[in-house]
């Protein structure tokens, strides 16, 4: 325990040394050209695989936990009806969960430097990996790899960005970020990893000391951009050459949508502060069908119902009414640090209160 303990000092008192300081000391080990500026991506000082990845984790259900606060994140996925969380203080230590449900593969990926937790199908031209830290970032942000190939993809870019699958993006699962309090209200029994990781590490505590509530940065950032403060966390949706970020303030009361068009396509965002979330979805159907949506308030993990009578929970599934099983499209977006978002859509909308 005494080894963690030193650990977790020496990951704190890096993490308060202003990246003034830094310089980039490139991609060490790497092969071939970057999509990205070469210089602007640092080597974070663990090593490839320095911070090790989990594939096949130990699950129990929410209930049984113990190691969580009521105010910790929770990263959850639906797939097959079968919902899982995935705790923001394992991923803390561990950056990636490789797992599946039925013969859905997917890898949960979260950068605890940048607050963004996004799912990604790791299911590569045909054949199933998994993908490890690289130990380097890019804009402060988590470039994993996968195992396959040895291609770096970069996490909020969405794209590998060097190696054999150089420009290829990945296919996205939708990932559900909320409090522990809330999931534990919402999906008491969901099946969700455990602190039975295998490695010895203290899940309890947070390893990088002030980190979420300072206005530190370990590493340079291509944009910075003050509109808003630097780690509030936000939800930014893609589309196309657009980006939008909607803020936790614009939810206060209650469960709230919020309609809208991202791009030329019709969208409903519904949040709420208290419950800690938010999630966006198109309203268009693939029939063809456009649907209207209003809060449902006090029902959770149902959140919506439309003009047709139909009740959807937060992952987008209907739940109740003659479109029951069949899921909303959602749209290309996840929560994370203003700072980081800002940095790699510099030119980000941000919804007005």
């Amino acid at each position: 325990m005494k080894k963690i303990y030193l650990l977790t000092i020496i990951l704190t008192s890096i993490f308060l040394i202003s990246c003034n300081d830094l310089t980039s000391s490139g991609p060490a080990g790497t092969e071939g050209g970057w999509l990205i500026p070469e210089d602007k991506v640092f080597d974070g000082g663990p090593g490839k695989d320095g911070i090790p990845a989990l594939t096949n984790p130990d699950l129990t259900s929410a209930s049984s936990i113990s190691f969580m606060n009521s105010n910790d994140l929770v990263l959850g996925i639906k797939i097959d009806g079968e919902v899982r969380g995935y705790p923001h203080p394992i991923l803390d230590w561990h950056e990636i969960i490789n797992d599946n449900i039925n013969d859905k593969y997917y890898t949960v990926t979260y950068c605890p430097l940048t607050g963004s937790g996004i799912g990604w199908n790791r299911e590569l031209n045909g054949s199933v990996t998994t993908f490890g830290v690289s130990g380097l970032l890019y804009n402060t942000n988590l470039i994993p790899y996968d195992r396959a190939t040895n291609s770096n993809w970069s996490q909020m870019k969405l794209q590998c960005v060097n190696g054999q699958l150089e420009g290829s993006s990945p296919d996205i699962y939708q990932v559900v970020e909320t409090s522990w309090e809330t999931w534990l209200k919402i999906y008491p029994d969901a099946q969700t990893v455990s602190d039975r990781t295998g490695h010895s590490r203290q899940y309890g505590n947070y390893p990088y000391g002030s980190y979420r509530t300072n206005n530190n940065l370990i590493f340079p950032v291509g944009n910075n951009d003050s509109r808003l403060p630097m780690k509030e966390r936000v939800h930014g949706i893609i589309e196309g050459a657009t980006a939008r970020a909607y803020r936790f303030d614009s939810f206060e009361s209650g469960i709230v949508t919020i309609n809208g068009m991202i791009g030329t396509n019709e969208i409903v965002v519904v949040g709420s502060k208290e419950s800690n979330f938010i999630v966006s979805y198109y309203t268009k159907l693939d029939d063809g069908t456009t649907l209207e949506f209003q809060a449902v308030q006090n029902q959770l993990p149902v959140i919506l119902k439309d003009n047709e009578g139909n009740s959807w929970d937060i992952f987008g599934q209907a739940v109740e009414g003659i479109r029951l099983g069949q899921n909303l499209k959602p749209t290309k977006s996840f929560i994370a640090y203003w700072f980081a978002w800002a940095a790699f859509y510099p030119n980000t909308d941000i919804h007005e209160l």
